[in-house]
């Protein structure tokens, strides 16, 4: 059931990376089908694994296994939580940051310009806001915005425009009418991209994505261990260039560490491969949706 839900992506790369002890504790920050947290379990003997994901239909994937625990809530509470278990510090945390195939092939949750569905977006589902209130009641400016800094679109004030003065009469409700508005600016030669890029600008806004991973990152340095793992697979520039920058500087932000009075910088993380680790073409063959996954591997400083 799992990998029909999703396919993990850079599976043995990311697991390897975490460097398992047997008996450490680990986090998986985003359960989906449980692919990369069985691989974990795999490895474990008395150790511990902590997932998170807040979607009900993860959920439903969930293990039974007694070395797991299952935190039905955002990553972004992960010290909360790991406080609540007792738990001081970890030995290595992984993060999948990408949106499952399940939700990208379920046509109620409108996450797909495939399909035709409300347009909602959340992944968790108890939240209010959707893409529909989104197009419905942000502000011309406030929708330049998130398409251009979500979907790095450069006619983002065109596509803001026409939203503002088509819902003057017809409120948008479904994924077809989004898709139909956003056809007419996309380049005829590459319009899937720009309409994924549209339909990405509005999940991250609709799920607070970005503030979310730089509290995660944030977080990181608090709960892993001197010497325990950091394994971050991302799957837009958005996304890698928080994680590179935060692995760089130990800030998402900064694309160079602050140094003392020696020039010597001091950074909680020490990147474990120069480059970026990316599918190979078997796994791009076999499992389309990981063409864009990009992997960075890091461990805790000791200091």
């Amino acid at each position: 059931m799992s990998y029909q839900y999703h396919i993990p992506v850079l599976l043995h790369q990311s697991v390897d990376g975490l460097d398992i002890k047997p008996n450490g504790v680990y986090v998986d920050l985003t359960f989906g089908g449980g692919g990369h947290s069985r691989e974990i379990l795999n490895r474990l003997e008395s150790g511990k694994l902590i997932v998170f994901d807040q979607d009900a239909d993860a959920f439903e994937n969930r293990i039974d296994d007694s070395r797991l625990v299952f935190v039905r809530h955002n990553f972004k509470y992960l010290q909360n939580f790991l406080a609540y278990l007792n738990i001081d510090k970890v030995d290595g945390i992984l993060g999948d940051l990408g949106v499952s195939s399940h939700h990208f092939d379920s046509a109620e949750r409108g996450f797909s310009f495939r399909f035709d569905g409300l347009l909602d977006m959340r992944m968790n589902q108890k939240t209010s806001k959707t893409a529909a209130i989104i197009l419905n009641s942000y502000s011309q400016p406030d929708l330049v915005t998130v398409f251009r800094h979500y979907g790095e679109l450069q006619n983002a004030s065109r596509l803001a425009f026409e939203i503002v003065k088509i819902r003057e009469t017809i409120p948008f409700e479904n994924t077809a009418q989004l898709r139909e508005l956003a056809t007419r600016f996309a380049p005829k030669r590459d319009q899937s991209k720009f309409l994924a890029q549209v339909f990405q600008a509005l999940r991250i806004e609709v799920n607070g994505e970005m503030d979310v991973l730089k509290s995660l990152l944030s977080q990181t340095t608090q709960v892993i261990k001197p010497g325990g793992r950091l394994v971050v697979i991302s799957y837009h520039s958005l996304e890698d260039r928080l994680v590179k920058n935060f692995i760089k500087t130990g800030d998402c932000f900064k694309t160079e560490a602050d140094k003392d009075l020696f020039g010597q910088s001091k950074v909680p993380f020490n990147s474990i491969y120069r480059k970026v680790i990316v599918p190979d073409e078997d796994e791009i063959n076999s499992n389309p949706r990981a063409r864009s996954g990009k992997l960075r591997i890091a461990e805790r400083n000791d200091w």
